[in-house]
């Protein structure tokens, strides 16, 4: 785990192996760790927003609960984010075939069910509050 962190922060050890590639690549690579980073503040942005503007919910701290999620969930998307980003790039020095991810499905289940949690959440308000 030590060797996956000190590749994040030091480029003299990611740029240590390999061949210099096409730089066209390595600007690919960072577009999309880039897209991964937007992804993550939009879900931090998305916690906070919850947290401060969401009325209370049908459910005693759900609010809080859903703030608590997307935070964590953003944290884990920009963690996980530099580390494809490093594992990517050493692929592509190295001419192997690029890292698969499960991530990305992982994350849309976890966000899409996160929506279908609100919406009831959301519509048990509504008929509460009749």
């Amino acid at each position: 785990m030590w060797q996956a962190i000190k590749r994040w922060f030091d480029p003299a050890e990611l740029r240590a192996v390999g061949e210099t590639p096409d730089y066209r690549f390595s600007l690919a690579n960072e577009r999309t760790f880039l897209a991964w980073l937007r992804t993550s503040l939009a879900l931090v942005g998305g916690g906070l927003a919850a947290a401060q503007f969401l009325p209370p919910l049908a459910v005693n701290h759900l609010r809080e609960a859903i703030a608590v999620t997307l935070l964590l969930l953003g944290a884990a998307v920009a963690v996980r984010a530099v580390d494809h980003w490093a594992r990517t790039e050493r692929a592509i020095r190295l001419g192997e075939e690029l890292p698969a991810s499960r991530f990305p499905a992982v994350l849309a289940l976890a966000v899409g069910a996160g929506a279908v949690l609100l919406v009831i959440a959301v519509l048990l308000r509504a008929i509460g509050g009749r």
